[in-house]
């Protein structure tokens, strides 16, 4: 397993090997990044952005977008992300 950062250390080779995981990753996350930048304009950018990295996890576990955003939101309208803001 690979332990993050690799700060002075090359990036594993297994990475080079796939060629289309860049676009495949911002075409994935596209969604997200447009979601979060709305999202900054009428929350805080950590609010924001913890939102985003958020809804990306759980695309990660295998939901998709709209799935992981309904999740999310359900979080924020409980109150979990403003007791995050204030900690």
């Amino acid at each position: 397993m690979h332990q993050y950062p690799y700060y002075g250390y090359p990036y594993p080779v297994e990475y080079h090997s796939y060629p289309y995981l860049e676009q495949e990753t911002l075409g994935v996350t596209a969604p997200v990044v447009h979601h979060g930048l709305k999202e900054a304009q009428k929350v805080s950018y950590s609010h924001a952005l913890q939102e985003a990295v958020a809804i990306s996890y759980l695309m990660g576990k295998g939901y998709n977008f709209l799935t992981a955003w309904q999740i999310v939101e359900s979080w924020w309208k409980r109150g979990g992300f403003r007791e995050q803001e204030e900690s």
